[in-house]
This record gives C-alpha cells, structure tokens and sequence, in this order.
C-alpha cells in the first residue's frame, strides 16, 4: 500500500510528487494517457518563471518528472480505469485490472480541450493551431488569427488575442452567438475583430511554411471558401476528465472537482484534486503547478492527522 497516489503528470501531478518525495512519502505517480499533459503538445514555453529565453514544453515536462524521481517519487505507466472511495484503503484499479491501494489520492488528471475533428487541426497544434490564447497569443505578434468559436470562452480569446494579431476574424458555424450579452458587446466594440458567422469550418488548410487559413462553408449559399490567417485558434470549451471517478466525487455543472475554498480537498477525505481537472478559471502551467504543490502540502497534513476537513460550509452554499 502506498501513502500516496498520484493521477496524471502534469505540472500538477508532477510538482505534487516533487513535494511529496522530499517529505519522503514515496508517492507513485500514474502517468495517464498523455505523460506530461497539454504541454507536452506545446512547442515553446515563454511564461514559465525562471526560463528567460522560453524552454520546450515536452523538455520542461521531463525536467520536473527528472526531479520527482531524483527525491524518490515512483512512476507507473498506464491509466486508471476506475477507483473506489467507499473505504481505507482507497483501491484505484488500472488497465488490466491491477488493483493498487493507498492512503490518500491525488487527482490531477487535467482538462483535454475540445476539438471540432476536422482535417489539419490536431496534426498541426503547436504549428499554426492553438487551443490556448494566454499561453501562444505572443507568437503571432503583427499576425492575422482566426478564433473558432461562440461562447464566452470564445469571445474572450478573441479579445485578448487583438493585443497581439494586427485583426482578429470570429469564425461561428451559426448567425447567432451563445456567448453572454456583455461579452458579446465588448468583442463587436472592438475594431480589430471581424465576423465570419454562419460558417462552418471544414479544414485548417496549410502550406509547407505552416498555416495558411480555413477553410469554410457558408451555410446559406452552400459555397465553400477560404478565410485566410496565420494562426487557427480553436476555442470550444474544455472537458475535464473525471469520468473515471464514477461519480464518487463532487463536481460541478460541467464535470470539474469541487474543492474545499482555500485547500485542495474534495468531498472525501484522504483524496485532492489539483490544476486543470478543478481548475475553471486560469488553465495555466504556472497555477497547475502551484496547486499542485497546495495538493501534496494538504495530503502530508491529512496524513499527519493534522487536516480538519469541515465541508458544512461549503455543501451548505
């Protein structure tokens, strides 16, 4: 039995497993599907303290995996099919139905973006196609970007991604949009954004040199056409992925841990949640990390007995 399991590598998962190694706690860290999250998709990482000229996302994740095992944290690939919060020890079953136990749990497994499926998307992330506007708005300083999108999460990229593009075009595959009045408002305010609405994207075209636009249709000809852009910005929304969790712990409208304001525990004691799988708001490496170190600080404390877990408060709102 372990006193500590980690789920998912992450900036999270694997700052969390930094923390709980120097306290000598031993911690096995799962490593998922995706070994180091989002960022190992990331070519360029400019936003990170204490890396001046930028570092490789993938390298930046093997440097904090490096460190976890320099003080004593324990990898094992593979992902967790299911858990069982019900008694101590926690059982967390993995694929092939290995059962493994431990004291307490760390959940930090992340939110995977979502993506409309078409041609020249996924295949060119981190080269012309981003689902993140905070983390690669810089690169196309003076550029021309395209936002996908309808929503809140939508309007607010494309508004922030004006600091950097020399014009912004919104591209919605129907007339109307689903994002809040307010929000709404300020992109239509804002001269640098434009409106490709009713259209529905078919294709990230692309060159050699990277990409060269989208292609649409306009859904009231029918005629296909090409919306020309340096950068594709797919802004759909998020999916954390709790599903393994069966519904064991408490989540909110759209999936995403509920914690106890101020910590890191969830509604059942011993197990935490940290970066993005809790995380509606920031999304980035940075607070990743630091929740994560939130995370292992909270779950040494509980071990120690010395955690009081009230959430009346909480329930009660």
């Amino acid at each position: 039995m372990y006193k500590a399991i980690v789920i998912g590598t992450g900036p999270a998962g694997l700052t969390a497993a930094i923390y709980l190694a120097r306290a000598n706690l031993n911690p096995l860290v799962i490593e998922g599907l995706q070994p180091g999250g989002q960022l190992t998709t990331t070519t360029e990482v400019e936003n990170f303290p204490g890396f001046p000229e930028g570092i490789l996302g993938p390298e930046l994740m093997e440097n904090m995996r490096k460190q976890a095992t320099r003080f004593g944290a324990e990898f094992r690939n593979g992902w967790v099919e299911s858990v069982d919060f019900s008694a101590r020890p926690f059982r967390l079953t993995l694929e092939g139905k290995v059962v493994l136990e431990a004291e307490t749990v760390i959940i930090s497994t992340g939110a995977s973006a979502r993506y409309l499926g078409i041609p020249g998307e996924k295949e060119n992330v981190g080269r012309g196609v981003s689902t993140c506007a905070t983390c690669d708005g810089f690169f196309f300083r003076g550029k021309k970007i395209i936002v996908i999108g309808g929503g809140d999460s939508a309007m607010e990229e494309a508004s922030f991604l004006t600091r950097f593009a020399s014009d912004v075009t919104l591209v919605h595959r129907r007339d109307e949009l689903r994002a809040s009045k307010i929000m709404q408002d300020r992109a239509r305010e804002n001269p640098k954004i434009s409106w490709a609405l009713n259209r529905t994207p078919l294709e990230v075209a692309v060159t050699e040199t990277g990409v060269k636009g989208l292609q649409v249709r306009n859904n009231e000809t029918g005629a296909e056409e090409l919306v020309e852009a340096d950068g594709v910005f797919v802004a759909i929304g998020h999916t954390p992925n709790t599903a393994f969790l069966g519904g064991q712990i408490t989540t909110d409208a759209n999936g995403y841990i509920v914690v106890n304001p101020g910590t890191t525990e969830t509604n059942i004691p011993g197990v935490f949640a940290c970066g993005d799988v809790q995380d509606t708001r920031y999304r980035q490496a940075i607070s990743a990390a630091g929740s994560g170190c939130m995370a292992a600080m909270d779950a040494e404390k509980y071990l120690e007995g010395s955690m009081v877990h009230d959430w009346s408060e909480t329930l009660d709102k």
